[in-house]
Order: C-alpha cells, then structure tokens, then sequence
C-alpha cells in the first residue's frame, strides 16, 4: 500500500498522513493515533527516499569502522552489538550505514558524512584514552553516542558503557575468596579504554589482598581463540603457573579451555577460569548449567541501548548527553572452584 491509498482510506490528504507519520506537532493526537493504527493494519512502510525530502532528514544513522588489527571492532562480538541497534533502527523507519574505513581517516570520514548530509547520527566504536573524535564530533554538532566511555576528556557527550572496572573487580575478587593467589589476567588490547578499566578492577582487588600484581601473569592481545590458547600454555609452563585466570572474552576462553586440557589439566577442579562477555546469540555458555562462570554482559542489549540514545537526540527528544552505564552479572557455572595445592 502506498500513501496515496493510506490516505484514501483514512479521508485524510496525503500531506495530513505524511505529516501523522514523521511527528509534525501541528497533527492532533487524535488524527496521529488513528494514521498510526491504519499504518500498522494495512502494512504501510514510508518510502525512505521520500519521506528524507518531506522531513529533510536522512533517515540513516552511521557506523565508522577502522579496519586494522590494533581494534577490537573486527571480531564477531561486533555482530550482536549491531542486531541490537539494527532492531531499534527499523522498528523506528531507520536505515543503517557502515563505513569500513583504515586508520586515521575516521576523522575524514565523519565530516564527509556530516557535510553531505549523508546521516542523522552516529555511534562511535571502540573508544580509546584521550579519543580525539569525540572533540570532533561535539564541534561538528551532529548528535552521537560512544559505545564505551574515553578516559581522559572532559567534554561532555553521550555514551553507553558496561562497568568493566567492576566486573573485573568483582570477578578477581571471587576468585581471592576462593583462595587463588596466583591470578592471570588476559586482556584485550590496551590502548582500548575498555581494556584499561578491566586492568584496573583487576589490579585493585589484588592490592585489597596485599598481592602484587605478576607482569608474567598479565597479558593483552586482540580477543582471539588463538590468543586464549598461547598465552595460557605459555603461563602454565611458568614454574609458578596461575590457579586461575580471568578471560576477556568467550572467545578467548575457548583457547584457554584447550591450552588447559592440552596439558592434562582439568578446568574447574586444576586450574579456574572466568570469562567475560558470555552472553552471545551465536556462541552459548552450555545450556542449563554454564560451562564458564563468567561476568555477563549483553551486548545485543548495549547495541539496543545505544541506538535507542542516539534516536533520542537526533530526533530532538532530549537535549543532553545521554549515559548509561550496564553492570554485568556474575554467572557462577563450571570452570570455577577452590584452590588446589
């Protein structure tokens, strides 16, 4: 059905319907619930093309990846984080536009973007310390969201977070009670801000149990099985090897959990393991009981969250930054037990 047809059936001028479907204060209530109604009974979808000419709004939000091999971007994590935001894009009559760009010419890219009048938002991925992009993008003006948070500016904007710090804390902290001493940490890349606060849970809880912090024990790297797998067999043929280590990622956990079984060893009862990010519509944490105890942190949901922000503020709902930050739940399953000695 098309908008002359809609309008035909409801009475209405087409420019009255048009104008109950993008929002215009000047459409009643009355009239704008009774468009909305017959829209949704009669599978009535605006055309993209035009409704951007009758709003002057491209209906399009952005999405600048740099392509290299010092971000955490390109990995399948990234995947459910856009399902989320893609679900809230459409239900909202948004499209989505991915620009796969190399490093340093994101900057480049986003005022291509805002010049042409290409999109109405963007989210920004993977932030670092000091991330320049974010002055940027406050001097263009063009709303956004960061996903992550970037240590060191003191500007306002908007972003959507997980509470890494304490998740790492906390699962640091579980594995101390349990009577671990000797605790491994692989990270992911450190120029990312993410990474940084988990080293910094991390760090802190050990200084809680007066232990200092083993540089054999610390590692960081892109989130990779591969990863997961060499930097544990290299740390349990240390001659003091860890009891118990903190993973990422689920998919970095998948190699440890081999390097731990390539060496005899059996997970949960030799050695500990807790992994973060566990929560993946394609890669699932056994079934009734987890395999991995694990810090859960949806981020199909931080994609939902983020895209639902970015809408607010380019739609003009809100007038501010918008943060959240996301705790992240202790799953206790399998890998995880009391020391051995």
């Amino acid at each position: 059905m098309n908008l002359r047809q809609l309008s035909k059936k409801l009475g209405l001028s087409q420019t009255t319907v048009s104008r109950a479907l993008n929002g215009y204060p000047e459409v009643n209530a009355k009239t704008r619930a009774r468009v909305v109604e017959a829209a949704a009974q009669f599978n009535y979808a605006p055309n993209s093309r035009a409704q951007s000419l009758a709003t002057g709004r491209s209906m399009m939000i952005g999405h600048v990846i740099p392509v290299s091999n010092r971000h955490e971007m390109v990995n399948p994590i990234f995947g459910d984080f856009m399902a989320g935001a893609s679900q809230t894009y459409s239900k909202a009559g948004y499209d989505m536009m991915i620009s796969l760009v190399q490093d340093g010419e994101e900057e480049s890219a986003y005022r291509a973007l805002v010049a042409k009048g290409t999109v109405d938002g963007i989210i920004v991925h993977a932030p670092r310390a000091m991330d320049s992009r974010i002055a940027l993008l406050n001097q263009i003006g063009i709303p956004y969201v960061v996903h992550g948070r970037a240590t060191g500016i003191d500007a306002p904007y908007s972003w959507v977070d997980t509470n890494n710090r304490g998740a790492f804390h906390r699962a640091t902290k579980f594995l101390l009670d349990l009577g671990h001493r000797r605790i491994a940490l692989l990270n992911g890349q450190e120029h990312m801000d993410f990474a940084r606060r988990r080293r910094q849970g991390y760090v802190e809880a050990l200084a809680e149990y007066d232990i200092t912090p083993d540089p054999n024990l610390m590692t960081s790297a892109e989130m990779t099985e591969v990863y997961g797998h060499h930097a544990t067999r290299d740390m349990l043929q240390l001659a003091e090897p860890p009891t118990a280590i903190l993973s990422a990622s689920m998919i970095a956990a998948l190699g440890v959990r081999r390097a731990i079984e390539e060496s005899g060893l059996k997970l949960g009862h030799d050695i500990s393991v807790i992994t973060h990010d566990d929560d993946l519509s394609y890669l699932a944490n056994g079934q009734d009981v987890p395999i991995f105890t694990a810090t859960r942190s949806s981020v199909r949901e931080a994609g939902r969250i983020s895209a639902e922000a970015l809408l607010e503020l380019s739609n003009g709902d809100r007038a501010g930054p918008i943060t959240r930050l996301l705790e992240a739940d202790l799953i206790v399953g399998r890998s995880t037990g009391p020391v051995t000695l």
